[in-house]
């Protein structure tokens, strides 16, 4: 397949790597320069906008920050009108519901398929080819691209003919992961509070009850207070929060924890940490009981 790239970042620069070295032809556009650079050095193609990599492409793959930035490449950039009829759009940026129904309708009327398929993994899942991808759209067009998918993930699961329907998962899936990431945070400021060391109550918890990957890996960061380099930054976190809140509202759906993440990622950006790891929210709850 000829495949067009935007969005090379922390997940998107080893997701197009992976599919460089599994012999497909790719294009590549990033807002800045050196990803794109990288991806030439194994054998992909540089694009000067996202016009230029969309043009001529079987498929087109976005992974983009969030919608301000999803707008500005594929409508702003050109990315969407420079695609042939019949090519397949496959959107893999967390994005709000009402932008991935909103795109679904664009696309259609320029005859153009689009999917979404946000995927769940830090940057050594993708890295490794072993990202769960949640995927929504047309089961005929899914199952063109799943080839694509068995490169870049470990399993695809299938969510609805509708592409909204994948990121309201993603974003239901980013709301527990944050929810996570502060219970841990509240948790571990009361051990404390009785002089239990933080990472022996971190290791014995993520060995037993929450020995689930989230918990592992958040925890190890929070339990070394190691919050740079991001795997995934804290104001990212804050952005799907609020997603999350705002498809809860349209579904009529009552979200109170999600408001309570949300006011606690906003006053993590009050002391600047929307730079840091997601881990670094559990920073607001050692604040509050005095301990940082």
């Amino acid at each position: 397949m000829n495949i067009a790239f935007l969005g090379l970042g922390t997940m998107g620069l080893p997701m197009a790597a992976n599919l460089i070295k599994a012999g497909h032809a790719l294009r590549a556009w990033n807002r800045s320069s050196a990803p794109v650079e990288k991806i030439a050095a194994l054998g992909g193609s540089a694009a000067a906008d996202p016009r230029a990599a969309a043009a001529g492409a079987d498929v087109l793959i976005s992974i983009l920050a969030d919608d301000v930035a999803t707008r500005a490449v594929l409508l702003d950039g050109g990315a969407l009108a420079a695609l042939k009829p019949g090519a397949i759009h496959v959107n893999m940026g967390t994005v709000s519901v009402a932008l991935a129904a909103e795109l679904a309708e664009l696309h259609r009327a320029q005859g153009v398929e689009y999917v979404a398929a946000p995927v769940l993994g830090r940057v050594n899942v993708a890295e490794a080819g072993k990202l769960n991808i949640l995927a929504a759209g047309d089961p005929k067009v899914l199952e063109t691209v799943q080839p694509l998918f068995d490169v870049l993930g470990q399993k695809t699961w299938f969510f609805g003919a509708r592409p909204e329907q994948a990121n309201a998962v993603k974003l239901a899936v980013n709301f527990m992961i944050a929810s996570a990431i502060g219970t841990m945070g509240e948790a571990t400021a009361l051990a404390q509070g009785h002089g239990v060391d933080k990472a022996g109550f971190l290791e014995m918890v993520t060995s037993t009850v929450f020995a689930a990957p989230v918990y592992q890996g958040y925890g190890g960061s929070i339990a070394q207070d190691k919050f740079e380099p991001a795997g995934f930054k804290l104001a990212l976190g804050l952005k799907d929060v609020r997603l999350a809140l705002e498809a809860g509202e349209k579904a009529r759906v009552p979200m109170p924890l999600a408001s309570v993440l949300r006011d606690t990622h906003i006053e993590s950006l009050a002391h600047d940490e929307g730079h840091l790891d997601w881990a670094a929210l559990a920073r607001s709850a050692a604040r509050r009981a005095g301990q940082a």
